[in-house]
């Protein structure tokens, strides 16, 4: 019989990196009041009160039942074409009402669907095309997810920034209708400096990428026994994707905004005239 491998000295850290038990259970509690109370005491919300501390409150309790949930499952989902497809179904839709929610209570926040599934669904297709991923649950899980959730932090930080900016600035956009612009010109241009900062966060990202921080998929490479240079170029690939997912997701929900599609509920006048169109 041959004997396996002795474990490298970096799978052998990650063996022992946060071991669970009692104490990491501890630093995680105290770790997430500490979230809890600086928020509330900041009053950290768009109204000035205390309630967005009780929202971290519930995601960090969410976060744990969730993933401890997905921890359990994950290995089951991938043995099935299936149920693969429907994890990943449960990803998507999760995300498209969390994103759409985000940006607008009203109706229409279902047009969240179309900037994320323009970013993220060209790329994975590619990506299983030419065969750099391939079509099991091991890497599909995780290369869909990571992309899922960078177009739905696009989505949201562009149809936010966008509608805010809209709702702050709606005398210019009709004064550019009274010039003769169209409706979705008009909102367009006061409506695309706002929400062209939602790529912010991945340029930056990107940039400092190795300076600043070393992200998820380059550690976790690491501590997993890759080479530096074989994590380095995976998570070029993650930051390099991710800036291409995102991209397309702020293009479209900017146009969604400009078109009215995906908007927040305005006066009455408003509402007329943005349904009486050009």
């Amino acid at each position: 019989m041959v004997p396996a491998p002795p474990a490298t000295p970096l799978a052998a850290d990650a063996q022992v990196l946060l071991p669970v038990g009692g104490t990491l259970a501890a630093v995680l509690a105290v770790l997430l009041a500490v979230a809890v109370t600086v928020v509330a005491c900041a009053r950290l919300s768009d109204d000035g009160s205390r309630g967005r501390g009780r929202a971290v409150a519930a995601a960090g309790v969410r976060a744990a039942v969730q993933l401890l949930a997905v921890s359990l499952l994950i290995g089951w989902v991938v043995r099935s074409g299936w149920l693969l497809l429907a994890f990943l179904a449960l990803m998507y839709a999760v995300a498209v009402r969390t994103a759409g929610r985000r940006v607008t209570p009203n109706a229409t926040w279902w047009w969240a669907a179309v900037p994320i599934a323009a970013g993220v669904f060209p790329v994975v297709a590619a990506l299983l095309l030419t065969g750099l991923v391939p079509a099991d649950g091991i890497a599909l899980v995780p290369v869909t997810g990571i992309l899922i959730g960078g177009a739905l932090t696009a989505t949201v930080l562009g149809g936010r920034r966008a509608l805010d900016e809209l709702a702050v600035r709606r005398g210019e956009v009709e004064a550019g209708m009274a010039l003769g612009l169209p409706d979705r010109d008009a909102r367009l241009e006061v409506a695309r400096p706002a929400a062209s900062d939602a790529l912010l966060p991945g340029l930056d990202q990107t940039r400092t990428v190795g300076l600043v921080t070393l992200p998820g998929a380059f550690v976790g490479m690491l501590l997993g026994g890759a080479s530096p240079l074989l994590a380095g170029v995976v998570q070029l690939f993650v930051l390099v994707a991710l800036l291409a997912v995102q991209a397309v997701a702020v293009a479209a929900v900017l146009e969604l905004v400009a078109r009215g599609r995906l908007h927040r509920d305005a006066p009455d006048g408003a509402r007329e005239r943005r349904d009486q169109g050009p």
